[in-house]
């Protein structure tokens, strides 16, 4: 046996991520890519995978530490050829590679130019009303491949900052917003919840000015050195500078508070967890920390409502939408009740019930339904009754004729409603 240093892969421009939940244990046997621990930054929550197969000897971490690409997380005690198989070469794990980049602007300095000062004003005045199309794209998100939208956080029509979220990927191991890379109108979206995408991929269309571009652009690159001027400055201060609207980044995040997006605070294998047994997540309270969800969460919650403890808000919904009454058999969760034309059988008589006959009815109904039913059976001596049967039967022998105790029964049963006519 011998031992193994896992380290974190590399994680994209994260530095400094923390630990939010352990997946493994001292004692756990692991296999390879299995995950080990999660860590979150203010744009995504990514799985780090093992690189070798063994049973954890030691974690390195714990819940609240930060780590970045290299860093130290468990020891492995592995065996004597996979010992040997590390000393060698061996490709490293898909990197859980979560950047988010945002294209340069496409400007030219004014400081390069050799027009008069007014020409300046002139061009710059061009350039912020100008309005123009800006294609916003999937940047570098690592290694990752066909990951799936989950979650659409934007609509046409809604105003964009650089830096926003715009939608919600997810892969195996990870799960992180794109951002804006400019800031405008969002004319059209190129995506819905479902889709597959990968790095370059049209997002979305904005429709926004020359200045609403990423951060890169500052108010440096208007600026006019004095020794290339050849006019005077008369009027400079009017310049339209609107470097100053450009929309601020997002504030950075906080690892010690709740996420305040919409979306449920849960590692991608929970969520996985959760679609596959059909769990909303928004409805789960969450007891990790940050009220992160777990997997026992999405198990409890599962017992509560399959117990009736619970009831979600489809549920909820659904029985809200049933018939308060009627004889629909909705109301009491029953299928519904069968239209019969009883015309066919025969002439039929409709007279309305009296109000405590319908209250009872009602009443009773629910009893037959909700109560368990007690059968209560009775002997009767039908000994003269069986006699007459075989009689009758050896006399219609030669006819084909054959007589059963359900004939008695039936005539029994019209004598007694010809006496009776009313009953439950």
């Amino acid at each position: 046996m011998s031992s193994i240093e896992i380290q974190v892969p590399d994680i994209g421009d994260f530095d400094e991520v923390a630990v939010i939940e352990l997946l493994v244990k001292p004692g756990d046997t692991v296999k390879v890519e299995q995950s080990l621990l999660t860590v979150e930054s203010d744009k995504a929550s990514m799985e780090i995978p093992s690189s070798h197969a063994g049973v954890v000897k030691e974690l390195k971490v714990k819940i609240g530490d930060k780590v970045k690409q290299g860093s130290i997380v468990i020891t492995l005690e592995v065996s004597g050829a996979a010992g040997a198989a590390s000393a060698s070469p061996a490709p490293s794990p898909a990197p859980a590679t979560v950047t988010a980049t945002s294209p340069a602007s496409v400007s030219t300095p004014i400081s390069e130019q050799k027009a008069p000062v007014a020409g300046v004003n002139s061009a710059q005045s061009a350039i912020h009303s100008a309005a123009s199309l800006i294609e916003v794209k999937v940047p570098d998100i690592g290694d990752f491949k066909d990951v799936a939208v989950i979650e659409v956080f934007v609509k046409a029509g809604d105003t964009i900052k650089v830096e926003q979220s715009l939608i919600t990927v997810e892969s195996d191991k990870a799960a992180m917003e794109i951002p804006s890379s400019h800031a405008g109108v969002l004319k059209e979206l190129k995506v819905k919840v479902g889709d597959k995408i990968n790095i370059g991929d049209l997002l979305a269309i904005l429709e926004g000015t020359a200045s609403a571009s990423a951060p890169a652009a500052s108010s440096a690159s208007i600026s006019v050195p004095v020794s290339e001027q050849k006019q005077p400055l008369a009027g400079i201060e009017s310049a339209p500078v609107a470097t100053n609207s450009v929309a601020s980044t997002a504030p950075s995040h906080n690892p010690t508070i709740a996420p305040t997006s919409a979306l449920p605070h849960a590692s991608p294998s929970v969520r996985k967890f959760a679609r596959e047994l059909g769990v909303p997540l928004e409805e789960v309270k969450g007891s990790g920390p940050k009220g992160r969800i777990t997997e026992a969460d999405i198990q409890s919650f599962t017992k509560s409502v399959m117990s009736g403890v619970v009831a979600t808000k489809a549920i909820a919904s659904s029985a809200a939408n049933k018939p308060a009454g009627g004889d629909s058999g909705a109301a009491l969760g029953l299928i519904p009740w069968p239209k019969i034309d009883f015309t066919k059988f025969g002439p039929i008589e409709r007279k309305e019930m009296s109000r405590i006959k319908k209250i009872s009815g009602q009443n009773l109904t629910r009893n037959a339904i909700m109560i368990p039913a007690v059968t209560n059976h009775d002997d009767a001596d039908i000994t003269d009754l069986e006699a007459f049967r075989v009689s009758t039967n050896k006399e219609n022998e030669k006819l084909g004729v054959k007589v059963t105790m359900l004939a008695f029964l039936i005539k029994a049963c019209v004598a007694a409603l010809k006496k009776f006519p009313e009953f439950n």
